[in-house]
């Protein structure tokens, strides 16, 4: 485990140089074509320097909370979704994390999860209502178990660092071709009647290497990012089988989530989307989407290798059905192919998950009013009545006994 979480570091640590390489090089060049003066290329390399470090400090103290805020995630407690509690607690225990991860719920009917925060000790978990309504409780397992094995690899600052990087080099590209193109019309005459005309070619061609760098250094980072992203849900997919016993449970939930056909998350964007199990993006044939400019990598393929663990679950079981299924060599650090045997477990009865389905299809309503600050009260009658916050009333009366009730904190 630990030689894998230290190859884990280690590939890091090796795309955060290299994305930083690229920030600083759109830094110099940018300043460079604008001020035709190697001053002015240092001059943009010290303030690409400035705007990562501002944006990597805030990405250390608050980027988890920001991109929480960010997929509208709101905190629960146990009493909302007391199974959700209990399967995270079971993946703690068995992942050997320090403490116990904050748990969220996104209400959007797409179902995904992901993990972020800056290290195991102040990790959370975010899990969509659309997930918590058609996943059985195996499903679900192994969906949180992918999760905290994201966690255990360390992969939550990464992302979160790697992603504020990517928006980082976003940013200055945008700035730049954004006032190139509004200056173009205005600034084109004064260019051609200034100075000779060696002068403006040179300028001309500085202002091209510069649009082109600004144009391929996003480009760039986004195969760096997404290239990584997709090695780790491998990883965090053999962690799962893992902690679990049970890879079907992970590789069904897959087959789930991308076969839904609810809409297309409404809060994933670019830079967040590497962070969930699934990409958030719909795509026509996402079952079958394999290119590098893809967050993860396809979904067919990785359930292919779940459902290839026939034998056990141990990292080296996973290596050998990933080279079996991929023809590629395997993901997982020769290092951390011990010699280890997990065997696999039985599944939930059958009758046991549809009546749990079922159970979860009525009560997700209820999760999501709770999540949104509705009271619930049971009248004597057996009722159940559901306030909503923006109720104005003190009391409420029961529609079918007619009995009053005082709503607390009213």
């Amino acid at each position: 485990m630990w030689e894998l979480i230290r190859a884990n570091k280690r590939n890091s640590i090796i795309l955060m140089v290299m994305m930083a390489f690229v920030l600083m090089l759109l830094g110099f060049v940018i300043g460079f074509a604008v001020t035709r003066n190697p001053v002015g290329g240092f001059f943009g390399l010290v303030i690409a320097t400035i705007i990562w470090i501002v944006l990597a400090l805030v990405s250390l103290s608050s980027g988890d909370q920001i991109f929480l805020s960010a997929s509208r995630a709101v905190p629960v407690t146990h009493d909302v979704h007391p199974q959700l509690f209990n399967i995270v607690e079971e993946m703690k225990i068995a992942a050997a994390l320090p403490a116990m991860p904050k748990i969220y719920i996104i209400n959007d009917p797409a179902p995904n999860a992901f993990a972020t925060g800056r290290n195991p000790e102040s990790a959370s978990v975010a899990v969509t209502a659309g997930l918590l309504a058609r996943l059985n409780r195996d499903e679900l397992q192994g969906v949180i178990a992918h999760e905290i094995s994201h966690i255990v690899h360390r992969d939550i600052l990464f992302v979160t660092l790697a992603g504020i990087m990517l928006g980082s080099i976003v940013l200055l590209s945008q700035v730049f071709l954004r006032g190139m193109f509004y200056s173009s019309l205005g600034g084109s005459r004064r260019r051609y009647s200034s100075g000779g005309q060696g002068g403006g070619q040179a300028q001309v061609v500085l202002m091209v290497v510069a649009i082109i760098a600004a144009i391929l250094a996003p480009i760039m980072a986004y195969l760096l990012y997404f290239a990584l992203s997709q090695r780790r849900e491998y990883l965090a997919d053999a962690g799962a089988a893992r902690l679990t016993r049970y890879p079907e449970g992970l590789a069904s939930a897959l087959e789930k989530i991308s076969s839904d056909p609810a809409p297309q998350l409404a809060s994933a964007n670019k830079v967040t989307a590497p962070m969930y199990i699934v990409n958030p993006f719909k795509k026509k044939g996402q079952m079958k989407l394999s290119n590098l400019t893809s967050t993860h990598p396809p979904i067919s393929e990785r359930i292919r290798i779940l459902r290839g663990l026939t034998h056990g679950v141990s990292y080296k079981d996973y290596s050998n059905a990933f080279t079996e299924v991929t023809h590629k060599k395997s993901v997982i650090p020769a290092a951390a192919m011990t010699k280890e045997e997990i065997g696999l477990r039985q599944a939930e009865a059958k009758a046991e998950k549809e009546q749990r389905l079922q159970s979860q299809m009525r009560q997700v309503g209820d999760i999501m009013r709770k999540v949104n600050q509705f009271v619930f009260l049971t009248c004597a009658c057996g009722l159940k009545l559901k306030i909503p916050p923006n109720y104005k009333g003190k009391t409420v009366e029961c529609p079918r006994c007619h009995t009053n009730h005082n709503i607390p904190g009213k």
